[in-house]
């Protein structure tokens, strides 16, 4: 049964709406972790269009559980990484144009930046994982480039329309995880997983964590952070005999 990761970046989107200093991504991480995730997990953007630097430095000294910083591998990135010291330094691709991450990291093409960064942040004693496509070359890619561990994009399977698709995206998903698994390599898996879509998913034995923001923060709208957190641990930890029929 995978561990929970939540990510609270849209947590200080509605923060940003009003350029004030609520709600409080802090507060909601701490909230997170009260109900049970395991790890916290923010994206420091270059544009710093959410989650911000004092952010990052406050969760670094409060959270007790897993701190991931989602992050490009940019200079500045990097030396920030160094300074702050995350438990895990997650490797994601960034355009300033979109509203979310697009994509996984294309390792293959970029594979002599992507080393020298994660050569980096291990020497500064950060565990890497690089969020990359459900692709067999892009898996490979990551374990010679020296990746702690991987992080499945699913978004492809989350966007499919017919139960035919969701199937074949559901399978990709499930051979890069064995594959990854096989390598040596951690497998964690995220991206628009929400309460309907994520039981197949935590199903896959191979899959040690998911990563899970914008379902909760939606739902703790309506019903509060500790019970949108507690619903999805729930969710995802459930036994597969138990899964509810639809």
């Amino acid at each position: 049964m995978p561990r929970l990761g939540v990510n609270v970046d849209h947590v200080a989107t509605l923060r940003e709406a009003r350029k004030i200093t609520y709600p409080d991504p802090v507060t909601a991480a701490a909230l997170a972790e009260l109900a049970g995730a395991e790890c916290i997990v923010v994206h420091l953007r270059e544009d710093r269009r959410h989650i911000k630097d004092r952010d990052l430095r406050i969760l670094r000294e409060t959270i007790t559980t897993t701190l991931n910083m989602e992050m490009a591998a940019t200079e500045e990135m990097l030396q920030i990484a160094a300074q702050i010291k995350p438990d895990v330094s997650t490797l994601v691709p960034e355009k300033r144009e979109e509203l979310t991450t697009e994509g996984g990291l294309d390792v293959l093409s970029n594979r002599t930046r992507v080393e020298a960064a994660v050569k980096a942040l291990k020497e500064a004693g950060i565990m890497v994982s690089l969020f990359i496509d459900p692709d067999m070359g892009q898996i490979q890619a990551s374990h010679e480039v020296g990746a702690d561990a991987i992080e499945i994009h699913t978004g492809a399977y989350c966007e499919a329309k017919t139960p035919h698709d969701v199937d074949e995206e559901l399978q990709k998903v499930i051979v890069v995880a064995r594959k990854a698994h096989d390598l040596g390599l951690e497998v964690k898996a995220g991206h628009g997983l929400h309460y309907f879509n994520v039981r197949r998913i935590a199903d896959i034995p191979e899959i040690e964590e998911l990563s899970i923001g914008h379902s909760i923060v939606a739902r703790a709208v309506l019903v509060g952070m500790e019970r949108a957190v507690r619903e999805m641990i729930t969710l995802i930890q459930r036994p597969p005999c138990e899964r509810p029929q639809r």
